[in-house]
């Protein structure tokens, strides 16, 4: 019998179905077939006088995250987050059976020196922008949109609720609040907050009643206050910097006692401090009520310098702290105000700086803007141009042409050059729609106008 060979077989039966490619991609749908639907952007909308780290107010925003009911998962969330603190407490409680110490002293961390900030002296000292004037105006066209900005007399009471960044009396308080708000959002921040409440517990009696017991927060182990303040983001940094911090407060304190209580050594800023506040320093030393109060002793730029020393604590922190707690002027440097002292020309471009001189970037704007803006203008303007920034359909961070609101315009068109084609760039036809809307403002005129352009904003850049 001939032996039938797997060709010849093949070809008997004909031609075959070629097998179905299940790597090919799925057609293309039709054009205009399935479309992304955009986000629509979320717009504060927040009186400009609150105070704008959202200490000032505890209330729920209308239409806000806060005032709706929790939906059903997130409540779950929370039942299990609390099932996590209790064990984690037992866990950190068995750990502290194996330490030879439960209140080990942290270790400080290495700060380098002061950001390379010079205070008094702008890091641009040849470019002479802003000027008083430049800074009158934008302040009076940004109050007429967004409202007169006063700063406050006295200092409102600390909550315990919310976070904030520096809106407090107690410069300790300010500073470790303004801490945990830093690269999160207020409610993250003041959830952190909540977590060290809840599991330090505040003074009940004594001298520092009603703060929080920083004392404990201090002499707890790391992992402690990690867990306390996980749900703010950053916990592992925050926490160490936190406990340096406080360790550092400790120390100083002590060593404060020890002169004010010497008939030979002197501690700084005494000769500024009455006695009555110089009894209540030692009580608290005495007690191990943490405070850093005597930087109220100090001038502004020591008192700034000071802080910038402190583990986690940069210009802007600083900055906040002395114009929040403090009450002394200083401009502080947030994301929104960087941006708009940008657009406003009032630091240099990349063509006209000099050789040499660092980059501009938000220490740099705050060192060379703080020399420059007179102090009168400086919490105003740092309100005003928050507020701005987050509002404004032309100068918030994500917006262009195409966004919602573009059409609606700026009350500072005239003045700014914003960057990247998408948002315009210049155009003279609503600059000059926008001195035009200035001049009805100020109900006088503003500056005289040359080729359709103000001579305020555009004056030449120094070289």
């Amino acid at each position: 019998m001939a032996r039938t060979t797997r060709a010849a077989a093949a070809k008997a039966a004909g031609p075959t179905e070629q097998p179905q490619q299940l790597s090919s991609p799925p057609s293309t749908p039709a054009p205009g077939s399935r479309k992304r639907a955009r986000k629509a952007v979320k717009i504060e909308d927040t009186d400009v006088n609150e105070l704008p780290h959202n200490l000032a107010t505890a209330l729920p925003t209308p239409g806000g995250d806060d005032e709706a009911s929790p939906p059903k998962k997130r409540a779950r969330r929370a039942v299990k987050q609390e099932m996590k603190e209790e064990s984690t407490d037992a866990a950190i409680r068995a750990e502290d059976a194996n330490e030879k110490s439960v209140a080990a002293t942290p270790k400080k961390t290495p700060k380098k020196a002061n950001y390379g900030l010079t205070p008094g002296v702008s890091p641009y000292p040849d470019y002479l922008h802003p000027t008083a004037e430049e800074c009158r105006e934008v302040t009076r066209l940004l109050e007429k949109v967004h409202g007169k900005v006063t700063a406050p007399k006295s200092i409102p009471p600390p909550s315990l609720d919310v976070s904030g960044c520096g809106e407090v009396p107690s410069v300790l308080d300010a500073l470790i609040r303004t801490r945990l708000s830093a690269n999160t959002t207020n409610k993250n921040s003041s959830t952190a907050f909540q977590g060290l409440v809840k599991r330090f517990g505040t003074l009940t009696e004594g001298i520092g009643k009603g703060s929080v017991d920083w004392d404990a927060v201090r002499r707890a182990p790391q992992k402690e206050v990690f867990y306390a303040i996980e749900r703010g983001g950053l916990a592992d940094r925050k926490s160490k910097d936190i406990q340096a911090i406080l360790q550092i407060a400790y120390d100083e304190a002590q060593e404060r006692k020890a002169a004010l209580t010497s008939s030979s050594a002197t501690a700084p800023g005494e000769a500024n401090e009455p006695q009555a506040e110089k009894d209540a320093e030692v009580e608290k030393a005495t007690n191990n009520v943490l405070s850093l109060d005597h930087l109220h002793l100090l001038s502004t730029n020591d008192a700034i310098e000071k802080m910038l020393t402190l583990p986690g604590i940069g210009p802007k922190t600083a900055s906040c702290v002395a114009l929040f707690c403090l009450q002394r002027p200083s401009f502080a440097v947030d994301t929104h105000v960087f941006r708009l002292c940008q657009y406003l020309g009032w630091v240099p471009s990349a063509k006209s700086m000099k050789k040499g001189q660092p980059k501009v970037d938000r220490n740099t704007t705050y060192s060379h803007c703080d020399v420059r803006i007179p102090d009168e203008f400086k919490y105003p303007l740092h309100q005003l141009l928050i507020k701005h920034g987050k509002i404004c359909p032309r100068c918030r961070a994500i917006t262009g042409q195409g966004s919602a609101g573009w059409e609606e315009g700026c009350p500072i068109e005239h003045l700014v050059k914003r960057h990247g084609a998408k948002k315009g760039g210049v155009s003279v036809k609503q600059r000059k729609k926008a001195v035009d809307a200035a001049g009805e403002m100020a109900g006088d005129g503003v500056e005289a106008e040359v080729d359709g352009e103000s001579e305020l904003s555009d004056a030449p850049e120094e070289d």
